[in-house]
């Protein structure tokens, strides 16, 4: 088995590092329950009412597309909506609180 370099480590957290850093603030309080948002290939990141932090625990809501989707979805060049639509966006959970989360990472 291949053991990915450590390179290639440190890009991965620091990618997820800029998730967390440009997410936290807005999930502070804005967020009931656990969500997560797994960015294919790179890691996950939990969000909370406290804020976000990587860490791929259980949530109560799983938002999963690659980087280029989710950064799209926070740039405001993607609806978070028409990504689900269209199958760039698999969301795991309750549709109420994945509505929620997609405010979150459109605001």
């Amino acid at each position: 088995m291949r053991m990915p370099s450590r390179a290639g480590n440190e890009r991965v957290s620091d990618l997820i590092a800029e998730y967390v850093a440009r997410l936290a603030p807005k999930a502070v309080g804005a967020l009931r329950g656990t969500a997560k948002l797994v960015v294919e290939g790179e890691g996950s990141v939990m969000l909370d009412a406290q804020g976000a932090h990587e860490g791929d625990g259980p949530a109560d809501v799983t938002l999963t597309a690659t980087d280029t989707v989710f950064r799209a979805i926070l740039s405001g060049d993607q609806s978070p909506v028409t990504a689900f639509m269209s199958g760039k966006l698999k969301v795991d959970g309750g549709t109420q609180r994945a509505l929620k989360v997609s405010a979150i990472l459109a605001s």
